[in-house]
């Protein structure tokens, strides 16, 4: 595929002739948020801005040791020989970043210590483990088969509305892929996609402003709108449950004939903040296709189209074997899982290398975040970056524990400012769960729920109930 050439911004958004001209019809409530606080700025009242979610997944396991602070001390169990580097910590336990170095994968977030939460000792046993759990890893629940219900980023979706209620960006082990389902779910049976692609990704995302993809993204219109009539005059034909279920597909195809018109109205702030695509986005290098897509996620929140992304790399049974080879790395990632090393260095040793690049993009999209301004502060003020793995704690997980790091405070809800939270392990008095995890965002996001995802049979429900205090402004 070709790379498409898009405009580069050439004039200042005018906010007042952007709302004049916008008729939102079935789309307004996509819009709302937005316009409201492009309609504050404008008029220069005070107005709430909107919280964002980003989740940066990382394939085949994060071992919890590469994430400890240097001079703290896990107390390691082998409790299960199964388990891998897991906590054998009897009560719960906070350490201030501030009196620590970061270790090696995390030295690039040294800019952001202080906006940092490093959680662990989640458990998510409830995902039964493996290469991959898939949805699970998003979902808390065994997604080996399949989205057996939401994931946390969709259900975050649904509480943040964008034009793009949710956007999934990622790589696979094939360069040549363009779209996989792998590791979110809008509801059970519906996986949500992940481009591979970054110019695919990129015209999806702003290609209403493509010099020569124009002509294609108003035909798309008119084919909805052709699709829509068939529908419409097939229902008069049908009545019972198969008109029920005409009418729910013809809904699905207003919707996104709402948000191109959206797009459409809105090419002079998308021109603003497109990223100018270059060699990366369609490279065979996968570091040069994360890093881009990186870029287009930060553009997409920039811009206002989403509030919630999802960045996969590597990430579903099917898709880890990710050679790095940007990283001067030879073998994939499962050979090193199962402690392949190379050039006299260790699995583990390679592991981190590749680690320490996550991390770096987490960084970038952090900073890419910080320099635009929000409020009373910048857009990084309202955001949460989530990185953790989609097979928990180790290539072959049995999710004793799930590492997690948390760069962001959501505009001040979650307690994340340079923090190393430790959790007691699996059973004991105060553990916790991932599902707790996630019930804390959602509470963050103005959302509340009183669970995420499935419950641990093996496991008590008070372990399993309710927001994690601890993280909860």
């Amino acid at each position: 595929m070709s790379t498409p050439r898009f405009f580069q911004a050439s004039t200042a958004l005018s906010r007042r002739r952007l709302l004049g001209n916008l008729t939102l019809g079935a789309g307004a409530s996509l819009l709302a948020p937005f316009l409201s606080r492009l309609a504050a700025e404008d008029s220069g009242a005070t107005a709430k801005p909107p919280r964002r979610v980003v989740f940066l997944v990382e394939g085949n396991g994060v071992s919890a040791e590469h994430l400890v602070p240097r001079g703290v001390v896990r107390p390691q169990s082998s409790f299960n020989s199964t388990a891998h580097n897991v906590t054998d910590a009897q009560t719960f336990r906070e350490v201030t970043l501030a009196g620590h170095e970061l270790p090696f994968c995390l030295e690039p977030l040294a800019p952001f210590r202080d906006r940092l939460a490093i959680v662990q000792g989640l458990s998510g046993r409830v995902c039964e483990g493996g290469h991959s759990v898939n949805f699970g890893a998003l979902g808390q629940y065994g997604g080996q088969r399949g989205p057996a219900g939401e994931t946390i980023d969709a259900a975050l979706a649904k509480a943040l509305p964008a034009p793009f209620p949710h956007v999934g960006l990622g790589i696979t082990h094939n360069p040549n892929e363009v779209l996989v389902q792998n590791v979110s779910a809008w509801d059970a049976g519906r996986a949500l996609p992940t481009m591979c692609q970054p110019d695919a990704a990129m015209y999806a995302l702003f290609g209403s402003i493509a010099d020569g993809a124009k002509d294609d993204f108003a035909a798309n219109a008119n084919v909805l709108d052709f699709l829509r009539g068939d529908l419409k005059r097939l229902s008069h034909h049908l009545a019972g449950p198969e008109r029920a279920k005409l009418e729910n597909y013809e809904n699905s195809l207003a919707v996104m004939r709402a948000r191109h018109d959206q797009i459409t109205k809105r090419s002079d702030l998308l021109k603003r903040y497109a990223p100018q695509p270059g060699p990366s986005y369609t490279s065979l290098v996968e570091t040069e296709r994360l890093d881009a897509h990186v870029e287009i996620g930060a553009a997409a929140l920039i811009a206002g189209l989403t509030n919630v992304l999802t960045i996969a790399s590597g990430c579903g049974g099917r898709y880890f074997e990710v050679t790095f080879k940007g990283l001067g790395i030879s073998i994939d990632k499962h050979q090193i899982g199962h402690g392949g090393g190379e050039n006299g260095k260790s699995g583990d040793e390679l592991a981190q290398t590749i680690r320490r690049f996550h991390i770096e993009l987490m960084a970038k999209l952090a900073a890419k975040l910080q320099v635009v301004p929000e409020g009373n502060g910048t857009m990084l003020d309202n955001t949460a970056i989530i990185y953790l793995s989609d097979s928990a704690n180790a290539h072959h997980a049995t999710c004793w524990e799930w590492p997690t790091l948390i760069l962001g405070d959501l505009g001040g809800r979650l307690k994340t400012k340079g923090r190393y939270l430790e959790y007691p392990r699996y059973g004991r008095t105060g553990h916790r769960t991932m599902g707790c995890l996630y019930a804390t965002l959602l509470h963050a996001a103005g959302a509340p729920r009183g669970s995420f995802g499935q419950f641990d049979k093996a496991l008590g429900k008070e372990f399993q109930q309710g927001p994690l205090g601890d993280l909860l402004m």
